[in-house]
C-alpha cells in the first residue's frame, strides 16, 4: 500500500524536530491523525501564529512579538551588565535561576567553522554595537562549556576587551547536590582550579 502524499509530507515535516527520526515522526503523525486531531489543529494554528508574530528583539536578539522585548524595555534591569548566551532557552534558564538582573544578548548559536557558522551567523557585529553603546560596563559570557562554546567565549572575550570592556565568564564546577565520585574528571579539575576562599 502506498502512503498518501499528504501523510508523507507530514512525516517529513515532523523530522525537522530535534531527536525526531523517521520512526518517531511516523508514530507522531499517526498519533495526531488517529487520537488527537484537535491537538493537531491547535499545533498547526499555534505554529502559523508564531511564525507570523514572533520576531527577534532589536536589542537582545531573543524572540518577542514587539520590536523590543519586555526584558530590554524594563526599567528594573541593570543596563551596565550584559550577559551573552547561546539560545533563548539559555536566557530562560538564567531568568528562572533569579540570579541576574542585567540585560542579555542572544547569539542564536556558537562559532563552528566546520558547520559554516562564523561571526556573522551569530550576530557578533550586533553584539559589539550593543556592548559599546556607552551604558554597558561588564559583559558576562555565559556560553556552554562545549568546545564550540569555549571557542566562542574566547573569540568574544578578545573582541570585547579590545574595545575596553570588562569581560567575565560564568564559573565551572560541581553541580549543587553533586557527589565527587559521580563527577567527570574535567569538571572536578576545573572546580579545584577555580576554587575560592571559604
Amino acid at each position: 500500500m502506498k502512503t498518501p502524499s499528504s501523510l508523507e509530507d507530514l512525516i517529513s515535516a515532523l523530522r525537522c524536530l530535534p531527536g525526531m527520526g523517521p520512526k518517531s515522526a511516523q508514530r507522531t503523525a499517526f498519533h495526531l491523525l488517529q487520537r488527537d486531531q484537535a491537538g493537531a489543529a491547535r499545533l498547526a494554528a499555534a505554529l502559523t501564529q508564531a511564525l507570523a508574530r514572533i520576531r527577534q528583539c532589536e536589542q537582545c536578539n531573543s524572540y518577542t512579538e514587539a520590536a523590543v522585548c519586555e526584558l530590554c524595555s524594563s526599567p528594573r534591569r541593570d543596563p551596565a551588565l550584559l550577559c551573552v548566551v547561546e539560545t533563548p532557552g539559555d536566557l530562560l534558564m538564567m531568568e528562572q535561576a533569579q540570579c541576574y538582573q542585567g540585560l542579555y544578548f542572544v547569539l542564536m548559536g556558537v562559532l563552528s567553522p566546520l558547520d559554516g557558522i562564523g561571526p556573522r551567523e551569530i550576530h557578533v557585529d550586533r553584539l559589539l554595537r550593543r556592548a559599546t553603546d556607552g551604558r554597558v560596563r561588564e559583559v558576562i559570557l555565559a556560553t556552554n562549556f562545549t568546545v564550540e562554546g569555549e571557542a566562542t567565549a574566547h573569540y568574544l572575550g578578545e573582541a570585547l576587551r579590545a574595545r575596553g570592556l570588562t569581560v567575565s565568564r560564568i564559573a565551572r564546577g560541581l553541580p549543587v547536590g553533586g557527589e565527587l565520585e559521580h563527577v567527570d574528571s574535567g569538571t572536578l579539575a576545573r572546580a579545584v582550579l577555580e576554587r575560592r576562599e571559604a
